[in-house]
């Protein structure tokens, strides 16, 4: 079951950013702005949209990426976790998270055929 007492943490630590919802998925909870997914909560932890620019800010500070088992592999996502220090810092985590909204609108761009 998704926390939500820790997403609702998330969304007030985000409560800057206008039209943040979450919603409850897969036993996690998926963070959209528009119709893109560009966070994940699961079991208390926060991951952020990632790409090959910003996962550097989070690899560097030896965060991981979300990962999860289907059948009999292990699937990796690009998302990573968010430093503890960002989660904590209001400002710093709403720059985050324009990065990561970032990410995920430019891959839903790229995504669409036409472009």
């Amino acid at each position: 079951m998704p926390d939500d007492s820790f997403a609702e943490f998330v969304l007030d630590q985000l409560s800057a950013l206008p039209d943040v919802r979450t919603k409850a998925m897969f036993g996690a909870h998926a963070l959209f702005r528009g119709d893109n997914i560009f966070a994940i909560i699961d079991e208390g932890r926060l991951f952020f949209k990632t790409n090959a620019e910003s996962q550097e800010d989070y690899t560097s500070r030896g965060m991981g990426p979300f990962t999860y088992k289907s059948k009999s592999k292990t699937v990796t996502m690009s998302y990573h976790e968010v430093p503890p220090d960002v989660l904590e810092n209001r400002q710093e985590m709403v720059l985050w998270a324009t990065q990561a909204i970032r990410s995920a609108t430019d891959k839903s761009k790229k995504a669409k055929p036409g472009r």
